[in-house]
């Protein structure tokens, strides 16, 4: 079954995308349905639509939902298959525990710890993977993510970015920190962990109001129920003090959100059926 999708109306910002259309997916977690009803919709709209066509995916493609693998093989999917001219995935939060999970490294016992916890939903991600590869037992490691989830997944995980720019927008995954400098705080790589403070800023960021010199952000990592108490805004799915999230909520709310982004406006789209 076809799961419905929601257009908002077109809604005025000031992007400036040099003439690009620019769709942006938020948080996923392992939410397939709804993902693919969201590309499905975002594929007729690029379709129909002229000049150069970009799909940004903003990070936390996994975990907490029922099907990581299929989210990320849907994700993995080549710009023909979504009727654009290039995708950029940028990685999150949860893209980065996993990561330093599976490297085995010097973080590699306290990302696992984080990810594999309850609250961040990797246990999850761990059990499809090891169904996959029919191994119980199996740890976490690049090896098994490699047969469970397939080399070209993987090669993609590897080359997520930190950000994208595109115009005067800056597309990441958790955002900015007001009153400094963006491109200084936007260098730590994600190898980083935590101290990639782009991948899981909340504070310093919703609560302010002071614009980023210029610069738009689109951006995922906080949903509704974490978003409103630093930002005191009833919908955080609109553009507001040069911020766009599309944080839907996804696994706790059955709703993946996404946006079509165009010079001077904007429209959200609302992938699902949001449960009570």
């Amino acid at each position: 079954m076809t799961l419905p999708v929601e257009i908002s109306p077109w809604m005025p910002a000031p992007f400036a995308l040099d003439g690009e259309t620019v769709f942006a997916v938020g948080d996923v977690h392992g939410c397939l349905d709804e993902m693919t009803a969201l590309l499905d919709t975002i594929g007729e709209l690029a379709a129909e639509s002229t000049g150069q066509r970009r799909l940004v995916y903003l990070g936390d493609m996994i975990d907490r939902g029922p099907s990581t693998i299929g989210v990320l093989q849907k994700w993995a999917e080549p710009e023909d298959r979504r009727s654009v001219d290039r995708i950029d995935r940028v990685i999150g939060n949860h893209e980065i525990l996993m990561l330093l999970a599976l490297r085995g490294e010097a973080q590699a016992d306290k990302a696992t710890t984080m990810w594999l916890a309850d609250r961040t939903g990797g246990a999850k991600v761990m059990a499809e993977m090891r169904a996959a590869v029919r191994d119980p037992n199996a740890p976490p490691t690049y090896a098994l993510a490699a047969e469970a989830l397939g080399e070209n997944v993987m090669r993609l995980m590897l080359s997520q970015r930190s950000h994208v720019r595109v115009g005067n927008a800056v597309f990441v995954h958790g955002g900015l920190e007001g009153g400094t400098d963006n491109e200084a705080f936007l260098s730590s790589p994600w190898t980083a962990g935590m101290h990639a403070r782009w991948a899981w800023i909340t504070k310093g960021f919703l609560d302010w109001q002071g614009g980023f010199g210029g610069t738009l952000v689109v951006h995922g990592h906080t949903p509704p129920n974490k978003h409103r108490p630093l930002s005191l805004m009833d919908d955080t799915l609109v553009f507001l003090h040069d911020r766009l999230c599309l944080d839907a909520g996804s696994a706790l709310t059955g709703i993946v959100a996404g946006a079509e982004i165009r010079d001077g406006r904007y429209r959200v789209l609302k992938a699902g059926t949001p449960r009570p």
